[in-house]
């Protein structure tokens, strides 16, 4: 045998491993995104003085190229794989999403220094946020409850937890006043919808 072609035949062979290790870290690094907003949140709670190179947004855009790494390289190994090609395209494009509000976020916080808890950046990371979960759980759902039984449940509460913060700002962002003044004293930066 020719070396590519035992190359080609062990990379072949390993695919599907290679697609479930890519699901997991879609899945996890979406926990991380997420853990890193729940402590974002907590230190305006505390009222710690925010900026963009903080080390909780630096868990979340960890996390955001965590998933983005992994749905690359399983988009890349996926063309020829229908069951597994929608959920990694998802990841794409949610990682995409989170990569350029992040981008926005950053330009935000250097004019203004802090922004307020409804801005288009945060309304693209989240929405980016939301396709990667669901992304991640679709993923991992086509390897069968066997082989992920410990993980469906961190797939399942990244959908949920991206869901309800998704859900929670968009109410902000109808009634902006009305909903803004009881969680005006958690964010040091106000409530404001930009």
């Amino acid at each position: 045998m020719v070396i590519p072609q035992i190359v080609s035949r062990s990379f072949l062979s390993r695919q599907n491993d290679l697609l479930f290790i890519a699901s997991i870290l879609a899945v996890l690094g979406t926990s991380g995104v997420l853990v890193g907003g729940i402590w974002d949140s907590a230190s305006h709670a505390l009222k710690i003085p925010d900026s963009f190179w903080t080390i909780q947004h630096v868990t979340v855009y960890t996390g955001v190229s965590i998933v983005a790494f992994s749905a690359a390289f399983g988009t890349m190994l996926s063309l020829k794989n229908r069951k597994i090609i929608i959920g990694m395209i998802l990841l794409l494009a949610g990682s995409a999403m989170q990569l350029g509000g992040g981008y926005v976020d950053y330009n935000f916080h250097t004019i203004y220094g802090i922004d307020g808890l409804v801005t288009s950046s945060h309304l693209t990371i989240e929405s980016g946020l939301l396709l990667t979960s669901i992304g991640g759980f679709l993923t991992l759902a086509k390897f069968g409850y066997t082989k992920t039984r410990k993980l469906v449940p961190f797939a399942i509460l990244n959908v949920i937890f991206s869901t309800t913060w998704i859900g929670f700002n968009l109410s902000l962002l109808v009634g902006a006043t009305m909903l803004c003044i009881p969680v005006y004293d958690l964010f040091s930066s106000g409530c404001s919808v930009m």
